[in-house]
């Protein structure tokens, strides 16, 4: 069975080496359509948001059940008394310094993330990342009372609603005027969809690090 397998990849290698993809000129034109009507330059995003825009309202759906199912399934195990983390200062440093620059990373795609590669998904992984590092280094205690100091699980239940109400919206026709084509307020209501789905994604991260570390703890 393995050989079959490894002749079947070897098939779809030689394929790719042998016939390269074609960019017809139909494709070609049908993205530079998509492009100029979204006036965004990154065109997957234009997809996802406007064309597309049912998918990503259900996959913030399935992120969020996904962070409710996890607070659902730990919630009868009892928290741990102890959680260990790092505490030696070169790790500490580095974390917080890596836990910076995700930061700045999220606000760069959740900004611009319609310019360029990028967009909210990215730009939640990036701050959620930022979340985690942290995470290992202070104590869960901290990080608790900063979750709920702010209200995070609140703005992150309104990301959510504002986003499906601004999506229904632009599936029903209403956009908000475009500005010049490749600038920041380009696009109607797409950088504002991605900032959303950027809260959601980040504020979804730390309610599951939190979950995790109360329960399962981090090392």
């Amino acid at each position: 069975m393995m050989v079959v397998y490894g002749l079947a990849a070897l098939l779809l290698l030689i394929k790719m080496l042998a016939l390269p993809t074609l960019f017809s000129e139909p494709t070609a034109a049908i993205v530079s359509t998509l492009v100029t009507e979204v006036g965004v330059p990154n065109a997957v995003t234009g997809i996802l948001l406007r064309n597309r825009l049912y998918d990503t309202i259900f996959e913030v759906v399935v992120f969020t059940i996904a962070i409710l199912g996890s607070q659902y399934l730990l919630a009868n195990e009892a928290p741990l008394g102890h959680v260990s983390r790092f505490n030696d200062q070169p790790s500490i440093v580095l974390a917080r310094f890596g836990a910076t620059i995700c930061s700045l990373v999220c606000i760069e795609l959740a900004l611009r993330g319609h310019l360029s590669p990028g967009g909210g998904f990215a730009a939640g992984v990036a701050g959620g990342t930022a979340i985690g590092l942290v995470a290992i280094t202070s104590a869960p205690e901290w990080l608790e009372s900063i979750y709920q100091r702010f209200h995070a699980a609140t703005w992150e239940k309104v990301s959510v609603i504002v986003f499906i109400l601004c999506g229904a919206s632009l599936l029903m026709g209403v956009e908000l005027p475009t500005g010049e084509f490749g600038t920041l307020l380009s696009g109607g209501m797409i950088p504002g969809l991605n900032i959303l789905i950027a809260l959601k994604v980040a504020l979804g991260s730390w309610a599951a690090v939190l979950t995790f570390i109360r329960y399962r703890g981090l090392l």
